[in-house]
């Protein structure tokens, strides 16, 4: 196959002047080095962990666009603390995108890399918002025959993560979870996996529609925090379950907080001797998103044997280990259409992408709602 000699991608720059810009680059097609692949990149989805390189801490509601099609510019002006805090990466042209799938069009040497040609792969190695992306070979994940890029483009991020949960549970010796934003394309492929394991999980959601959606997927325990009974219920619900780990995707507020007051109310119906320092089974959340983005606030009336830090998936796996990666990334390509089945509501171009109201929608980080960025599209 002839590959052309330009491809677009796109980066995200915060300038020393105080502004975020984000445009489609032209780049030089690279040669692929031996054990390289070029994937040309069909489809890559927009997740919540894509924005912080894309937007940072700029001030998005100001946001505007100018050109059209490839010259399409998206800016926004970056407030003064935002400076501060994305110093170093000032005046840098980063590549957003952190997964994404398509085929394989050209290979350097080596057998493996060679065996891929022509098939349909998916890739975690940033940088997925172009055309095409060089890759190593052995960091590509091949795709089951009949799966397209569409069904392989979420297959690292949101799978993965919801395996380590699991992984993380069973690593740390506790037999259930507690999950925050549950209704999220995330959210529900951890109820499958949860179930598919005979694991117990508790639900927390905000809306009755996302409370409904996932008691018809046969969810037991989901809780609403909207409701007046939501601390009740929760430590109803955890008591049952007995869980003691919980992971939280708003991060800020007083969420993880509440989970460790239900956990420790919950233990404290369990008959046994009196504490003053509080149950002695550990509780661990772990924050490892960032839909609130307001301070983390911890309200310590859950004794002394807690816990909360951040969680992060790249971290893990390095920790983890090679035997394991390659365990849970065989599991998601053995289920990629059953239990790690993703649905995007928008399906949009590269150029689309950078357009202020079409990033006014995928920025409001809806439940429910999920955009696919099909880098082949209007060319």
């Amino acid at each position: 196959m002839s590959l052309p000699s330009k491809y677009l991608q796109m980066l995200s720059t915060v300038t020393s002047d105080g502004e975020l810009c984000m445009e489609l680059v032209e780049k030089d097609m690279p040669e692929p080095k031996p054990g390289q692949i070029i994937v040309r990149v069909e489809a890559t989805p927009i997740n919540p962990s894509d924005h912080g390189v894309m937007f940072g801490w700029s001030n998005m509601a100001a946001a505007s666009s100018s050109g059209s099609g490839a010259d399409t510019v998206l800016t926004a002006p970056v407030p003064e603390q935002g400076m501060r805090v994305m110093k170093a990466r000032i005046d840098q042209a980063l590549p957003v995108g952190n997964e994404g799938a398509g085929t394989v069009v050209a290979a350097g040497e080596g057998d493996y890399a060679q065996s891929l040609l022509g098939k349909v792969v998916a890739v975690m190695g940033g940088g997925m918002y172009g055309q095409y992306r060089a890759v190593d070979a052995m960091m590509a994940l091949p795709l089951h025959e009949g799966h397209t890029a569409k069904d392989g483009a979420s297959c690292f991020v949101n799978p993965l993560t919801a395996l380590c949960f699991l992984e993380t549970m069973r690593g740390e010796g506790h037999t259930a979870i507690v999950h925050t934003a549950a209704a999220s394309n995330l959210g529900q492929m951890l109820v499958r996996i949860c179930q598919a394991d005979g694991v117990d999980l508790v639900n927390i959601v905000r809306k009755q529609e996302q409370e409904d959606l996932l008691r018809g997927m046969g969810a037991k325990y989901v809780v609403n925090s909207s409701k007046d009974s939501f601390m009740a219920d929760l430590t109803d619900a955890i008591h049952e379950t007995g869980a003691t780990l919980g992971f939280d995707a708003t991060g800020g507020g007083k969420l993880a907080s509440d989970i460790l007051s239900a956990m420790e109310a919950a233990a404290a119906r369990t008959p046994g001797a009196y504490s003053i320092y509080g149950s002695v089974a550990h509780k661990q959340v772990y924050l490892y998103g960032g839909l609130d983005t307001s301070p983390t606030t911890l309200t310590r009336g859950y004794g002394m044997a807690w816990g909360v830090g951040g969680w992060l998936l790249p971290n893990f796996l390095a920790k983890a280990g090679q035997d394991v990666a390659v365990r849970l990334r065989t599991r998601v390509a053995n289920e990629l259409k059953t239990t790690f089945a993703s649905h995007y509501t928008d399906e949009i171009s590269l150029s689309e992408a950078l357009q202020a109201d079409v990033v006014a929608k995928y920025n409001a980080k809806t439940t429910g709602q999920k955009f696919l960025i099909c880098p082949q599209k209007d060319l």
